[in-house]
């Protein structure tokens, strides 16, 4: 009788079937689901609801209607502000942040350190939920603690949440996010050996020479991974809806806080697919233009 090997391929199958079988029902199939739907009118409320038309390109036409397109509330509002968000909050906000962050964690002494990394960790790691409220909490106009503070100086208060709302959730994105990539550029700079460092604090160089010519062409790897898998999030955070609930007047709706608007409260689950759809595919040629960057070979030193 041939025996049973825990290293067979038999084995293995069988180990992975769970597995499979979990990403098949919750991955694959609503991934295919949600594509067939966009091509349809599918709803929540009536007829179409259980038995929905096949309307082919026509939501996919609405959504690029070049005569809605810029108007606020419409797909192509939130496209371009969710674009915004994305450049401001992610790369140029989180990336730039946990860089320095990251930097200056190498600089100073391990207490400090530790002080500095529980802290903006701690951002990452507590509920969003709680985050959300707890901002929400910081920048009320009558009671909030911001203008609390504005007011002790003598200074005038603000309605953040209704006259900068924009600039509130890139504020609230870039805080909490910052954490990841400090965490992921803090453990690149430790893996260059100490003696580059050495090397050019004989030569005289400075914080900034250091970290231009040495720090950054060895962790562009790093940078590269950082900024595929920040700009995938950012794309698709809805923790912004805590604040703002995409106003006022659509100013805050970015794409997924639009899918939410248009799926679940006007129960037009065709056109909200055809959005997820949209942003899949936004999110695919990102992953394509970074991973295509990852693979170029530096320039060698001379």
């Amino acid at each position: 009788m041939k025996k049973f090997s825990l290293l067979s391929t038999r084995a293995g199958a069988l180990f992975l079937a769970p597995a499979t079988a979990l990403v098949g029902v919750f991955v694959i199939v609503p991934f295919f689901w949600v594509i067939f739907v966009s091509f349809t009118n599918r709803t929540l409320l009536g007829r179409t609801a259980v038995d929905p038309d096949f309307v082919g390109l026509q939501n996919y036409f609405a959504l690029f209607n070049p005569a809605t397109f810029f108007t606020r509330g419409q797909f192509g509002f939130s496209l371009i502000l969710t674009i915004q968000f994305v450049l401001l909050s992610a790369l140029i906000g989180q990336a730039l942040l946990g860089l320095l962050l990251a930097w200056l964690s190498q600089t100073v002494t391990p207490t400090l350190k530790s002080f500095l990394q529980t802290a903006v960790i701690a951002a990452w790691i507590l509920p969003e939920v709680v985050i959300g409220f707890a901002w929400f909490a910081f920048l009320d106009y009558d009671n909030g603690t911001l203008n609390m503070i504005l007011r002790g100086l003598g200074l005038p208060p603000g309605d953040w949440l209704l006259q900068q709302p924009f600039w509130v959730i890139v504020s609230f994105n870039t805080w909490r996010g910052a954490a990841f990539s400090m965490m992921l550029f803090n453990s690149a700079f430790q893996s260059i050996p100490p003696s580059y460092f050495q090397a050019a604090d004989v030569a005289g160089a400075t914080s900034w020479q250091k970290l231009r010519d040495i720090a950054l062409p060895l962790i562009r790897g790093h940078v590269v991974t950082d900024l595929i898998l920040i700009t995938m999030w950012t794309f698709n955070v809805f923790t912004p809806f805590l604040l703002t609930h995409g106003g006022p007047s659509y100013r805050t709706e970015i794409l997924s806080i639009y899918t939410y608007r248009i799926a679940f409260k006007d129960f037009e689950f065709g056109k909200g697919a055809a959005v997820g759809v949209v942003i899949m595919l936004i999110n695919l040629a990102f992953a394509l233009v970074y991973l295509r960057l990852a693979h170029k070979k530096p320039v060698e030193a001379e």
